[in-house]
């Protein structure tokens, strides 16, 4: 994690804070990026929300219907290192 930086905004009269631009592009948070705010000892801390609420394996399991042969674990893990590949080469494309 880079070196703590000390960057200042100040707080509207609505409440409102602006993260300094660098701090946005940093951790990809978007206009409409959902944040959970949190208080501690030290301050506020700021956190990205979860796009799914968390859920338990037997609350899913069986919502979504498959028709096919199964799938081997060598076709899942096929599976997994691709997208993982696609997702490298995906940042690695938006690098400077």
């Amino acid at each position: 994690m880079p070196k703590a930086e000390h960057l200042e905004t100040t707080v509207s009269t609505k409440g409102q804070v602006i993260l300094p631009r660098v701090i946005r592009q940093r951790l990809e948070w978007d206009a409409g990026t959902r944040l959970i705010v949190e208080e501690t000892p030290d301050g506020v801390l700021l956190k990205r929300a979860p796009v799914f609420e968390p859920s338990e394996p037997k609350d899913v399991f069986g919502l979504v219907p498959f028709s096919g042969e199964p799938k081997s674990l060598d076709d899942m893990e096929a599976a997994v290192l691709a997208e993982v590949r696609r997702r490298h080469d995906a940042i690695e494309a938006r690098q400077p």
